[in-house]
């Protein structure tokens, strides 16, 4: 029996372990908190904190391969248990061109990978002179530590650079700035790359951002053939640049001339994957699994059309959820309540799928079912 450690019990951890119990496999997460959404999936759980190197390399000491949910953590720790001779995957080396945005930036540069102008900053004299450059307005961005909208501050004129410097740290956090990109549309692509060389290339889905946070996804992309097919030959690139094994999750843009440029990379499954669940023949989340333990890959293509909306806590309070029956009126749709005890403002609570016909159809079904739900 396979047994398979992670780095994080959250949602997306606890999709692995849905996916991969089908088979069996034993599984052991690290979490600080408790009653995590996937401690009550998980064979064992070490509760401990992502920085905790002792607990790290318990973990290690248990499973055959290493994973983890979410890129900010001990990238030394992953190098330490590779040394110590184990598997860890995606490897400490791709997470550290990844974990750094600037570092991530220099390396797609670098392999004539398509990215917006930026530059390094440290104070506001830079961040002004990156002004002139450019043009406003400008994306000041923290190189380390930002999701959701987290870390970034857009700049609109001069006068509000002041104010996003101290925004962000103030310089204590190493900084970038970056063009500001009028893009037609929000995509992101998920690949795959198995340890055994295997890449399979999912569907090009359109994200709809509120607030910085992902709200609705659908797929495919209404893009055009051009782009489609430039986004895939992106995405096989990048994931071999970046010796990615593994889910990467590729953010683009795509340009009013129909060219695409990366946003932003996170080598593990991705929210705006869910929607693989129901809609491909293999989820993101299988796939991951398989690709971690040297597999053979599984059918990556789209079933039938698909859309996806997170469900977002909108209030502060203990996570009790109302409203199933109404929700579950539309035959194709499919509600993931992700089981975290308390509900927080902008926090992701889970998230609803349907799979219909067409685009249209799919998203009307999840809006509907959406109004039904109530995080109480």
């Amino acid at each position: 029996m396979h047994k398979i450690g992670i780095i994080g019990g959250g949602q997306l951890g606890k999709m692995m372990i849905l996916d991969a119990k089908r088979l069996d496999y034993y599984f052991v997460i690290l979490d600080p908190t408790k009653n995590c959404p996937a401690d009550s999936i998980a064979d064992e759980h070490i509760v401990a904190g992502f920085d905790d190197v002792e607990a790290i390399k318990q973990l290690a000491a248990k499973v055959d391969v290493v994973t983890y949910e979410f890129e900010h953590i001990n990238a030394q720790a992953l190098q330490m248990l590779e040394q110590q001779g184990h598997k860890v995957y995606p490897s400490s080396e791709t997470l550290l061109h990844i974990q750094n945005k600037l570092v991530q930036k220099d390396w797609l540069r670098k392999h004539d990978i398509p990215v917006p102008d930026y530059v390094k900053v440290g104070n506001i004299q830079e961040i002004l002179e990156a002004g002139k450059t450019y043009g406003y307005p400008i994306i000041l961005k923290t190189c380390t530590g930002g999701y959701d909208g987290k870390g970034n501050a857009v700049i609109r004129q001069e006068s509000d650079v002041q104010e996003a410097f101290e925004a962000l740290g103030a310089g204590k956090l190493p900084l970038m700035v970056e063009e500001f990109v009028p893009f037609e549309k929000e995509v992101s692509i998920l690949v795959c790359r198995s340890a055994n060389g295997d890449i399979q290339v999912f569907p090009v889905a359109e994200n709809v951002h509120v607030n910085s946070i992902l709200d609705e996804t659908t797929v495919p992309a209404v893009i055009s053939e051009d782009s489609t097919k430039e986004a895939m030959d992106i995405a096989r690139k990048t994931v071999q640049v970046f010796g990615c094994c593994g889910m990467l999750c590729i953010e683009l843009f795509v340009k009013k001339d129909g060219h695409i440029l990366v946003n932003e990379l996170a080598p593990r499954p991705h929210n705006s994957g869910h929607y693989t669940i129901e809609g491909c023949y293999t989820s993101q989340y299988e796939n991951h699994i398989r690709a971690i333990l040297g597999q053979p890959l599984g059918d990556s293509s789209l079933i039938r059309p698909t859309a996806m909306k997170n469900i977002i806590g909108q209030s502060n309070g203990v996570a009790n959820v109302q409203g199933l029956e109404e929700a579950y009126e539309r035959p194709g749709v499919k509600i993931h309540i992700y089981g975290k005890e308390k509900v927080a403002i902008g926090r992701k609570m889970g998230h609803i799928t349907a799979t219909a016909p067409t685009i249209e159809e799919a998203l009307e079904s999840v809006r509907y079912a959406y109004s039904k739900l109530r995080l109480l």
